[in-house]
This record gives C-alpha cells, sequence and structure tokens, in this order.
C-alpha cells in the first residue's frame, strides 16, 4: 500500500511538473507575441519562463526568443563600430548568424548610418568586409540603399536622400556597388535642375569623385559638363551656384580631402572584392520580410550549417563538431593517420597553415588576454615553438604604429614557462643579425616590442651579449634598433633605474660589447654614439676609462725623459 501510495504521488507530482511547465511556455509565447511594454514581469519568473521555452530548440518559442537576441546582438555590434575597433568588431559579427539575421544587419547599419552621416566610410567599410564572405548580406545593403533612394527623391525627401547617396557613394569607393550605378544618380539628379538636387550632386560627387576620376574619367568628365551647363544656365540659386563653383576647385585639387579610402579602412585586398552591378531602374528585391521573425521547421540544421561557415571565415575548429564524431569515424581516422604517419611533408602546408591560424588567432582577439589563451590552446609540435614567437613579432611589425597588445602577448608568454623565454630570446638575437632586412617602420615596432619585454624582465639582459656596439660591426639600420629599443626601455624604467641596471655586475658582463672597453676607438664610437641618442649617462665608466688611457699615454711619453735626467 506504501509503495501504491509512493508511487501514485510521485505521478501527481510528475504531472504537476509538466502542466507549470507547459503553462510558462504558453504565458512566455503569450508575452513573445505582444508589442513591446505590456505587465512588468519579475526577473525570477521571467528566467523560469525562459528556462521552459529553451527546452525544446525546435519550438517556435526558443526560435523567436534567439531571434531577438540576435537582433539585439546585431544591432549593439552595429552601434559599436568606429575606425580604431573595426578589426575587432568583425570577429563578432561573423559569429552571429548573418545569414538568418542579415536584414537585421541590413536595417540595423543603414539606420546607424543615417544617424551619424560622418561614419559612413566606416559602415561601408564594414559592409565591404562582410560582402568578401557573404555577397548576400552586401548585395541586400546595396539593394534597399537604391530602392529607399528611389522612394526618397518621388517624395522630395532630401534629408533621407542625401544620407541614402552618402552611403552609396562609400559603396562604390570601396567596390561593394558598381561604379555605374553612381553615374546613373548622378544623371538623374542633375537632368532637371533644382536647388535641392544639385545640392545632393554636389555632395554625391565629393564623396564619389575621386573613384569616379580615376576609374570611370570619361563618365565623369560628362557630368562636370553638365555641372558647367547648370552653372551657366543660371537657374538655381547663389547659394547653389556657389557650391558647384566649389566642386570644380575640389576637383583641381584631386579631392584631397576625399580620399577614395580614407586612412585605417583599405581593409579588403583587391582581388577578394565582390561587386554588386545593380542598375537604378531595375526591378529590386528588397526583401522586407527577412525584418520578420519567421518560424523556421529546419532551425536546428540551418544554425549547423552557419556554424561550418564561420568556422571557415574565422578559421577555428568547432570543438562540438569533432567530439561528436562516432566511433567508426574516429577509427577511420586513427588509420588514415598511421598510413599518413610515413610521409613527410617537405612542401611545408603544415606550416603554413599553423602560421595561418596563428596570424587569425591574433587578428580575431579581442585583447592580448584572450589572444594568449587561445594561442595556448593551438597544437604546436615540439621544436614549433619558435613559430609562434615569430609570427607574433611579425604581426607586430605588419602594424602602422607599435602597439602594446603584442608586447603584452610577448611578456605573459615569456613569463608562463622558460621554453618561452627561450625562444622569445632566440627570436632577439635573430632579429638583430638579420634586421637589416627590413624598412624603417617594421624595424621600429620590432625594437619597441623587445624594448617592451626587456625593460620588464620577461626576457634576460644577457641577450645584449650578441650586440657589438663599434664602427665595425654596426650598420645603420642596427643603430636605429638599438637607438629606439633603449629610448623604450627608458620610457618605460625611467632613465635612473635604467642606468642602475646597466651598473649592475651580471648585466654589465653580458653588455660587455655594448660598452667596450678594449680599444679607445670602440670606446669613444660607443660614448659618441648613446651621448647622441640622450643616454650619456650610460657612458660614465668608457669615459674613466679614457681618461685612464690618455695618462697612460702621457705617462709612456714622459717616461723616458724622467730616466735621461735622473
Amino acid at each position: 500500500m506504501e509503495l501504491e501510495a509512493n508511487s501514485t504521488a510521485l505521478q501527481k507530482a510528475v504531472e504537476k511538473a509538466k502542466e507549470k511547465e507547459s503553462a510558462q511556455r504558453a504565458e512566455f509565447a503569450k508575452m513573445l507575441n505582444t508589442r513591446s511594454g505590456g505587465v512588468y514581469i519579475p526577473p525570477a519568473r521571467l528566467r523560469a519562463m525562459q528556462a521552459a521555452a529553451s527546452s525544446d530548440k525546435s519550438s517556435p518559442e526558443y526560435q523567436r526568443l534567439s531571434w531577438d537576441a540576435l537582433r539585439k546582438s546585431i544591432t549593439g555590434i552595429v552601434n559599436r563600430v568606429n575606425v580604431t575597433n573595426i578589426k575587432m568588431i568583425v570577429p563578432e559579427l561573423f559569429n552571429e548568424n548573418l545569414v538568418r539575421g542579415r536584414g537585421l544587419f541590413a536595417r540595423s547599419v543603414m539606420k546607424a548610418q543615417a544617424a551619424s552621416l560622418p561614419f559612413t566610410p566606416v559602415f561601408a567599410a564594414l559592409v565591404s568586409i562582410i560582402n568578401t564572405k557573404l555577397p548576400q548580406v552586401g548585395e541586400l545593403v546595396l539593394t534597399r540603399l537604391i530602392s529607399q533612394f528611389r522612394r526618397s527623391f518621388k517624395r522630395n525627401d532630401k534629408i533621407v536622400c542625401h544620407s541614402t547617396t552618402t552611403f552609396i557613394a562609400h559603396l562604390v569607393n570601396q567596390a561593394v556597388a558598381h561604379e555605374i550605378i553612381s553615374l546613373e544618380i548622378l544623371m538623374l539628379l542633375v537632368d532637371r535642375p533644382t536647388d535641392d538636387s544639385i545640392e545632393i550632386a554636389v555632395g554625391f560627387t565629393r564623396e564619389v569623385g575621386a573613384f569616379l576620376a580615376e576609374n570611370s574619367p570619361k563618365g565623369n568628365g560628362f557630368v562636370f559638363e553638365r555641372f558647367r551647363a547648370v552653372l551657366n544656365e543660371g537657374r538655381i540659386s547663389q547659394r547653389v551656384q556657389y557650391m558647384i563653383e566649389v566642386l570644380m576647385q575640389v576637383r583641381k585639387d584631386k579631392y584631397k580631402d576625399n580620399p577614395i579610402l580614407p586612412e585605417g579602412l583599405d581593409l579588403v585586398e583587391e582581388d577578394e572584392q565582390i561587386t554588386h552591378q545593380i542598375l537604378l531602374e531595375e526591378e529590386l528585391q528588397v526583401q522586407e520580410g527577412l525584418n520578420i521573425f519567421k518560424f523556421d521547421p529546419n532551425y536546428m540544421e540551418n544554425e549547423e550549417k552557419y556554424k561550418a561557415i564561420k568556422a571557415e571565415i574565422l578559421g577555428e575548429d568547432s570543438d562540438e563538431e569533432s567530439g561528436s564524431g562516432s566511433e567508426e569515424d574516429s577509427d577511420e581516422d586513427e588509420e588514415v593517420a598511421e598510413t599518413k604517419e610515413g610521409i613527410e611533408d617537405r612542401t611545408e602546408t603544415n606550416l603554413v597553415n599553423l602560421r595561418r591560424i596563428i596570424y587569425l588567432t591574433i587578428m580575431n582577439a579581442l585583447n592580448y588576454e584572450e589572444a594568449v589563451h587561445k594561442l595556448l590552446k593551438v597544437q604546436l609540435q615540439e621544436g614549433q615553438e619558435i613559430e609562434l614567437v615569430n609570427m607574433i613579432i611579425e604581426c607586430c611589425s605588419q602594424e602602422r604604429s607599435y602597439s602594446t597588445f603584442y608586447g603584452l602577448i610577448g611578456e605573459r608568454f615569456s613569463k608562463l614557462n622558460r621554453v618561452w623565454t627561450d625562444s622569445f630570446e632566440e627570436a632577439f638575437r635573430n632579429y638583430y643579425t638579420t634586421i637589416h632586412r627590413y624598412e624603417t617602420n617594421r624595424l621600429r615596432n620590432i625594437a619597441r616590442f623587445f624594448g617592451h619585454l626587456i625593460s620588464t624582465d620577461a626576457i634576460s639582459w644577457m641577450v645584449f651579449d650578441c650586440v657589438q656596439v663599434n664602427e665595425d660591426d654596426t650598420t645603420s639600420s642596427s643603430r636605429i634598433f638599438v637607438k629606439i629599443m633603449m629610448q623604450e626601455m627608458m620610457e618605460s624604467m625611467g632613465l635612473k633605474n635604467l642606468a642602475e641596471r646597466f651598473k649592475d655586475p651580471e648585466v654589465r658582463q653580458g653588455c660587455a660589447g655594448m660598452f667596450p672597453v678594449d680599444i679607445p676607438k670602440n670606446t669613444r664610437f660607443s660614448i659618441n654614439y648613446f651621448t647622441s641618442i640622450g643616454l650619456g649617462i650610460l657612458t660614465e665608466d668608457m669615459r674613466e676609462y679614457l681618461k685612464v688611457c690618455a695618462l697612460n699615454v702621457i705617462y709612456r711619453i714622459m717616461q723616458p725623459a724622467h730616466v735621461y735626467f735622473i
């Protein structure tokens, strides 16, 4: 009887829990289908309702929840983009399902651009980068912009027309849109001139004129002939006539204040660009339905497909995919590995792939801590640590100016393990002996990188044993390298601490080649060099050595005469 009572109570409890869960899901679905606002729901209850809806990932409630999260995430990422962080924003965007949310992205980027016109080149560069990997996204943004321009032109909406043409101009500059669309828009604007249409045409020409002058000189010349005709006709106001005259002067100055690609936004290689040729009068598919949530019966399958696309774009392997294989697949992989074990790769394909993975990992990291965390997960064979070190330094050298991001990565690695410290010390010696092969900007970045490592004691000061400061063993490149490195160390440590550190007996022994006291010629060279770079305080011992040498010379000259008088 007790067992029957317990089983009955258990069944009732299970049924009650199911009823509660279904009620929560129904209430959550009702809440999702209503407009924003409504009744306040306590956070604890909201979390319980979300958990109930998330139990079945194929349910409409879960899909609606993920759709809202996708919309908020894309909007937030787009609103944060600027020139300095665009390289970090792009991986974040690709982490979101841009195939499913391409309508959301197009709407967000168009709204953000219309609200802040000075940032239009940044938004155009963002669309250009995404267009190289997902052309359907770039095509959708361009299609909607052209459609919006046609509507605003018919409605005489000057504000929308101006913002839309500005965005299209920069998409032409970024080679997302073909230049023919810009010529069609210009001809439409100047065909029947009014003050507003000419004002928009002048603004549009200032943004896209440099590109047209280079890629379509005949079309550009025809547009300016039309501007001259409008100016001579005198049907427009004096204010707009003056704008055309200013545009003529801008053209003579070769658009020096309106370059094709502003500094820091030339981010897409020419061979990777995908240009969409959409005409102004053709029938457009704006796909407004992509802005609205729709239930997807193949939701999980489509999400897995995008994970594969994302892994290919970002160069990352999906842990879930690698761990979900069957035992048969793992056995087959083992057999393939055994057959390939005896094959020697002499094409260095594996090394090239390793460098590619390291490069993408560094470029996609938000900060140095994330970069180190991801780099430690890279599978390295024994002896390949130097390859990772070299890639960190090469990435640092490729930047337009030195970034402490790389110095902090090197410092963290060097303090993790003695293997990494030895690798960075070996890299210092290698780069110093081959520094003459690098151009000035790369040399400067490498010098500041090693200056950071040495000043923070990430690597030993004994690496200076390879530096010989004299006329015979230095080149112009090595002298510049040592100068920039020492100045970086001085800025980090301070001149007083730097001088005290070089007086340490162990450091002095390792730096004997930098402060030579073998022959006066080398000593004088070193004194003059360090004095010229503002580090004369480090030459005190060498100056004392020269004084002693001078006294010895005088003593030797006077010694025979002294003996003679005796």
